[in-house]
């Protein structure tokens, strides 16, 4: 599966823009702030029916004008081409079509056309709190899995009510011990389900996850993922109980699946603390390496791949690395933004492979270099 074309108009800092694109390699170059990013963002909307950057729609759409619209045009495995639209009207309601029909849920759309975006804002994977973390790993999980969704959607809702239940217990000065043991049978079922998902997918991702990583650096360095559980050493049953005075006195839950975090190890030490500039971007870039490689043997086709303004803080052997991995067959269509054009020409002299270079100008696109 590949994009075969875009078409978008009042999307940011876009009035009008058409581009046709190689069925392998694309790279956007030019000044930051002149629209490079906004490209991808179009695409990612095409595959996620939102933003990669900015969740609010209507703020996507150009200043002064009064909607957005991309259009994408696909072409599957079997040669059978499919148009994605999204169309966003100022105070009304997103419109997103497959083939002119529009969809009655977004949720339907996703994971027709994968994607994996890599993106300088993934740093936060490192460097934020567990929470970005634990969104992370249950956003890979729930596009494949509907019942773990259903649970993380159940376990999230039994905790909302459990720690509304605690607090209106502190304010009215009375407690009721079976009221709170129905959540807690609510969030000892869902929260067993997601712990055992999430140790089973991490089981297969680490792997992954530390092969790119050595391609990357060269194996310079011995990477690892520790999972943070709560629940390694006990159930969720005993758990709950055991801790209820605590949660009583702090009017919330403070024990569960959703404290879990991962410890993302470097030669033993945490990235997040020792880790250099250039060694996390490295580690991140394996991070979604790895997921665009769990997503392929999930789905049994290669996602796109967009590489936002990554090759900053990396050395050139690093890029030329990436660059090298990309054009390998187990890739399929891949667009990468980067502000130094001369470095992208001289890296595609000496790598022969399909490429189109887009020189990107005031939200203005040029073609400026075609291999076939």
């Amino acid at each position: 599966m590949f994009l075969k074309s875009l078409s978008i108009s009042n999307f940011k800092n876009y009035t009008e823009a058409s581009l046709r694109f190689s069925e392998k390699i694309n790279c956007f170059v030019g000044n930051n702030g002149e629209g490079k990013t906004n490209l991808l963002d179009a695409i990612y909307y095409l595959s996620f029916c939102k933003s990669y950057f900015n969740l609010i729609d209507m703020q996507n759409i150009k200043h002064e004008t009064d909607f957005f619209a991309i259009h994408g045009q696909y072409v599957r495995m079997d040669e059978q081409q499919d148009t994605v639209s999204c169309i966003q009207k100022k105070n009304q309601r997103k419109v997103f079509k497959i083939n002119k029909k529009e969809y009655d849920r977004l949720a339907d759309h996703i994971g027709l056309f994968p994607l994996v975006m890599v993106s300088p804002y993934d740093r936060d994977l490192i460097n934020e709190g567990s929470d970005v973390r634990r969104k992370y790993i249950d956003s890979v999980i729930s596009q494949f899995d509907r019942i773990y969704l259903d649970d993380l959607m159940n376990y999230n809702k039994a905790l909302q009510q459990r720690n509304a239940l605690l607090k209106q217990f502190a304010e009215n000065n009375r407690f009721d011990a079976s009221s709170v043991e129905l959540w807690n049978m609510h969030l000892q079922k869902h929260g067993e389900n997601i712990y055992q998902k999430r140790k089973l997918f991490l089981k297969e991702f680490i792997p992954l996850f530390q092969q790119y990583f050595a391609f990357i650096s060269g194996g310079k360095e011995k990477v690892n993922i520790d999972y943070q559980s709560q629940l390694n050493d006990n159930d969720m049953e005993s758990l709950l109980k055991e801790n209820i005075y605590r949660d009583r006195a702090l009017q919330y839950t403070t024990v569960g699946i959703h404290k879990d975090d991962l410890d993302f190890m470097m030669d033993e030490f945490a990235v997040k603390k020792f880790g250099s500039q250039g060694q996390q971007k490295s580690f991140f870039i394996a991070l979604k390496l790895a997921q665009f490689e769990y997503t392929k043997n999930i789905k049994g086709f290669k996602p796109i791949l967009l590489f936002d303004d990554i090759f900053d803080k990396l050395d050139n052997s690093r890029v030329e690395q990436l660059i090298n991995l990309v054009a390998d067959q187990s890739f399929k269509q891949v667009f990468i933004t980067d502000t130094n054009a001369e470095r992208i020409a001289a890296i595609f002299d000496k790598i022969k492979i399909p490429h189109k270079i887009f020189n990107i100008e005031k939200g203005t696109v040029t073609e400026i270099s075609t291999h076939v």
